[in-house]
């Protein structure tokens, strides 16, 4: 079974930054697309961002564009998610997730997921 680890999160004061990693030990993801999905409590999932195999190819919602960065490096079968200028409504569980080929955002072609790091940004 394939296993996603995600690490880095936190609790942070408003207008912070943390970082946030998600390894598949053992297995290589190079050939498909990677997100960060978040979840806050009494909301659905929401996808925040999206990052191709082409590495150029990335995808952000309008609510975190010009603050959060995904990148990967694919000979460390990782991806990371670096969030800046947090607000206390990024406060959410952060999963990491893999599957489709494309950068896509529907959460059904995502078949492998992380067990979820929570993020807390205090006002």
């Amino acid at each position: 079974q394939v296993q996603l680890v995600e690490s880095g999160g936190g609790l942070v004061q408003a207008g912070g930054s943390l970082r946030l990693s998600c390894a598949a030990p053992g297995r290589t993801f190079s050939s498909y697309a990677m997100a960060w999905f978040r979840q806050a409590p009494g909301k659905e999932r929401e996808c925040v961002a999206v990052i191709g195999w082409i590495i150029s190819r990335t995808y952000y919602p309008d609510s975190v564009k010009g603050r959060f960065t995904i990148s990967r490096d694919n000979a460390k079968n990782t991806v990371y998610l670096q969030m800046n200028s947090l607000k206390p409504e990024d406060t959410a569980v952060y999963y990491c997730a893999t599957g489709p080929r494309v950068v896509t955002t529907e959460e059904s072609t995502y078949n492998y997921w992380g067990q979820g790091t929570q993020v807390t940004v205090s006002s």
